[in-house]
């Protein structure tokens, strides 16, 4: 007896919910199915199933056996792609969630540089709000996170960047430039919000002396929860808004956009890339963390040269 293929028939029969469907998904014939579980329980010495003509249930036997067939037949199926791996092309499908933010000014830029580098391998990337990543349907999630993140997910660390306040020279010029965490609260401020949270104050660190904290008390002249409306706003000439270094690293290049109260900020932001709960990733998965990671480190990297230059 084939006792990987009785795991997998087995395995089968229980997700597909009945020996018949099983049989259907693996193109083979209901009593092939059924002497292949059967072949299985005689070698166990157990009855993994309870069959009526109605339905069909695990037995107690059934439900730890199946715990660890599960297992036993990831492992072997993430060793076979991972041997394999080394002498196939890159290529399939890679399933790519993020929010809109990120989808915009973190992997647009780099799209038709990963494409190519790897021409086989094709990217599928889904757009969405959300609070919680749904990190077991894709085969990446990118979410920001603040340096205190410590979420129970299987993620890796792809940049951290500064949080700056910027404004245009427009509005610096007809309201001045301010240079400490006090005269904001003079200024027009144009701010986020944070799960609908609009608090009066905004939090300060010191970028040089980073035990140097505060809440500053600010005059709030738009929320919105959309940072690209805020940054076109601030291009406009309407207030001082906060946004991470490697997004406005252009507009503070050709002076669109000047950062102010230098060198206190806003915070830092990590990027995580969350991965479903595996032990081996697929060089596809592998080869996209690792261009995103060199590429947008070196985007902050830049961005930061400009803003000293600034």
């Amino acid at each position: 007896m084939d006792r990987l293929m009785s795991m997998r028939v087995f395995q089968r029969v229980i997700d597909e919910g009945g020996f018949a469907a099983a049989a259907r998904a693996l193109d083979m014939s209901p009593a092939v199915v059924t002497r292949l579980v059967a072949d299985l329980e005689d070698h166990l010495g157990a009855r993994l199933l309870h069959r009526t003509t109605r339905r069909l249930s695990l037995s107690d036997a059934g439900e730890t056996y199946l715990s660890r067939v599960r297992a036993i037949l990831q492992d072997i199926d993430e060793a076979h792609e991972i041997a394999s791996a080394h002498t196939q092309d890159l290529s399939g499908m890679l399933h790519i969630m993020t929010q809109p933010v990120l989808a915009t000014h973190v992997l647009a830029p780099f799209l038709a540089g990963f494409a190519k580098r790897y021409p086989k391998i094709v990217l599928d990337i889904n757009v969405e709000s959300f609070k919680e990543p749904p990190i077991e349907d894709y085969d990446i999630t990118l979410f920001p996170a603040d340096s205190n993140y410590d979420g129970d997910v299987i993620a890796r660390k792809i940049m951290s960047t500064q949080i700056i306040l910027v404004a245009s020279p427009d509005y610096l010029k007809r309201r001045g430039t301010p240079m400490t965490p006090q005269d904001l609260a003079g200024h027009d401020c144009l701010r986020q919000t944070q799960r609908g949270m609009r608090p009066r104050t905004m939090h300060l660190v010191n970028a040089e002396h980073r035990d140097q904290q505060l809440d500053q008390e600010v005059n709030t002249a738009l929320w919105a929860n959309h940072i690209d409306t805020l940054l076109r706003a601030a291009s406009d000439g309407m207030g001082i808004t906060s946004t991470s270094v490697d997004l406005v690293a252009n507009q503070l290049a050709t002076g669109e956009l000047v950062q102010v109260v230098r060198p206190w900020i806003v915070g830092e932001i990590t990027l995580f890339a969350a991965l479903p709960s595996r032990k081996f990733l697929p060089r596809r998965t592998q080869v996209f963390l690792d261009y995103l990671t060199e590429q947008s480190r070196q985007q902050v990297s830049t961005a930061l040269t400009v803003c000293s230059d600034c």
